[in-house]
């Protein structure tokens, strides 16, 4: 039941509250999912309440998007997540929304009650690592929302898995951008590229260092080329050395989006062989797709949704560097296999388009209005 009065000021679009901890400037999918919904929604009137973090005046400043920070000082702890809350329930009193968009199980609390107060639709998005980690939070937001959005098969499994209902799940995965210089960059020599922050072990990096290992016996000039940044990157690095990858692998951290793409244009094959339980999609094979690449990825959870083997990429066991090295050797020797699906792959991309998929997680949340005029 609504207990407070319609707004008297309605515009001509419908308001959209969006509630996120993951936001740019900080990397991450998550983060660009959310940043492209929120200007790609244009069916609505957008407002964003998100976490502070290093460089948000500047970006924030740059953009056309209303957004408003919190926490800046409160570490990462629970503290944080209760004040983005609060400034949640705070915003809703003034913007008053006709929709509510929780992006991580960790705002449902606000979105839910956001709901109970001001009435209108809520949805709920759902990637896969955070159900694994806090299912009854998520059994809670999924059963509290008016529609929830899985980005894949396998995170609509897992959400299922919960006990919450089918009834009100939807499947859409994340968009891509599509560049605007997709020709190929000519590389010093044979590059394999790998872009993910190194937090996250089912990532699969420590399986690539193995696999690189093996591809130098067949390719012995390959490089190896790793973008992003982490608490494993040290792990990481020294474990490359011991397996004799100096002047090989190529830690580069976290570099910016132009930097990213030009490695993109350069690198012959992306592989990041992520394990099961973490990757909900995995949108950044679609994105070196995008770029006319051909992937190899792991065959199991949200890169099946991804990747489909034989047509953008090679499906291979994730754990296992040997296959992974063969995937790996295979597409840096048979250049015809390796341009045909990075072709057909670039084709795929276009599918995912972010407008197509923000029209799509439009059309979810406006189906669930009663029609009423705004």
């Amino acid at each position: 039941m609504n207990d407070v009065a319609p707004r008297a000021d309605r515009s001509s679009k419908p308001r959209l509250l969006i509630l996120t901890p993951d936001f740019p400037p900080a990397h991450g999918g998550v983060q660009v999912l959310v940043h492209r919904l929120a200007l790609g929604l244009s069916g609505f009137e957008v407002e964003v309440v998100t976490l502070a973090g290093p460089g948000d005046r500047c970006f924030d400043g740059e953009g056309t998007l209303a957004v408003r920070r919190v926490g800046a000082h409160l570490g990462d702890g629970p503290a944080r997540r209760l004040a983005l809350n609060a400034a949640g329930l705070r915003a809703a009193l003034r913007f008053r929304p006709d929709a509510t968009l929780s992006a991580h199980v960790v705002t449902s609390p606000a979105a839910a009650l956001v709901r109970r107060l001001f009435g209108g639709c809520t949805a709920q998005y759902f990637y896969a690592n955070e159900i694994l980690g806090k299912p009854r939070l998520a059994a809670f937001a999924a059963t509290h929302a008016d529609v929830a959005i899985a980005i894949s098969a396998y995170t609509a499994s897992l959400i299922l898995a919960t006990g919450a209902s089918s009834a009100n799940l939807r499947v859409i995965p994340p968009g891509v951008d599509l560049p605007d210089e997709p020709d190929a960059i000519p590389a010093e020599r044979p590059t394999v590229l790998t872009v993910a922050q190194l937090k996250h072990r089912y990532k699969g990096h420590d399986v690539l260092v193995r696999a690189i290992a093996r591809v130098r016996a067949l390719v012995p000039d390959v490089e190896w080329v790793v973008i992003g940044e982490g608490t494993l990157r040290p792990e990481l690095e020294a474990l490359a050395a011991s397996h004799g990858l100096e002047g090989c692998a190529r830690f580069l951290g976290a570099v910016s989006d132009e930097q990213r793409n030009r490695w993109l244009r350069m690198a012959d094959v992306f592989a990041m062989p992520s394990r099961l339980a973490g990757e909900g999609f995995g949108i950044v094979y679609l994105e070196a797709n995008a770029f006319g690449k051909p992937v190899v990825a792991g065959n199991v959870a949200g890169p099946l949704d991804a990747v489909v083997d034989g047509v953008n990429g090679l499906l291979v066991d994730p754990t296992d560097a040997l296959a992974v090295a063969d995937a790996v050797t295979r597409l840096l020797l048979d250049r015809a296999l390796a341009r045909r699906l990075g072709r057909d792959g670039a084709a795929r991309a276009s599918d995912f388009a972010w407008p197509l998929i923000a029209r799509r997680v439009e059309t979810a949340l406006l189906a669930r209005f009663d029609g009423s005029p705004w």
